[in-house]
């Protein structure tokens, strides 16, 4: 792993899971253009704009045997390539015309069971699995994301809420 990923997936639903691909979309301070959330209170926001969570971990749930997919636990960013025991609040990852500070660990709902072998979406539990989590963003700057695009690891600053 390293400092430095891509965008294997783009995800969007206008509300629910799972979050289906496009190619591309424009990241605002809320969100990327075309998602929604249907639980306001819990998902979205400034400080929730994003969801971001790592192929590798997809792809080892799957050999556990869990039918996660990209999307499918309604992250927006499928990234492959960083060290994800890394990407923690306060980083800084900057994407095609996009810089993004991470801001919390994603907690798990039962709207993803079904991603899960077991429908024990606690699998991505960062209290009970560090490093498992999928993670949300802030956008600090504004602008296009594409599959494809490189994912560079910033430096960090203070954790929010520190």
């Amino acid at each position: 792993m390293s400092e430095q990923g891509v965008i294997v997936s783009i995800n969007v639903s206008r509300g629910g899971v799972p979050k289906l691909p496009v190619p591309e979309a424009d990241a605002g301070p809320l969100g990327l253009e075309g998602d929604g959330q249907r639980d306001r209170r819990h998902h979205g926001g400034p400080d929730r704009a994003l969801c971001l969570y790592s192929m590798e971990r997809i792809e080892a749930l799957q050999r556990e045997g869990h039918a996660i997919a990209p999307g499918t636990t309604g992250e927006n960013l499928t990234i492959r390539g960083l060290d994800w025991d890394t990407i923690t609040p306060g980083v800084q990852l900057r994407a095609g015309g996009v810089t993004m500070e991470i801001t919390a660990y994603a907690s798990p709902c039962k709207s993803i069971r079904p991603s899960f072998a077991d429908e024990n979406s606690n699998r991505i539990s960062q209290q009970l699995h560090p490093g498992w989590s999928r993670v949300y963003a802030r956008v600090v700057e504004t602008g296009a994301l594409r599959v494809g695009d490189a994912v560079v690891r910033g430096p960090s600053i203070h954790p929010v809420g520190d």
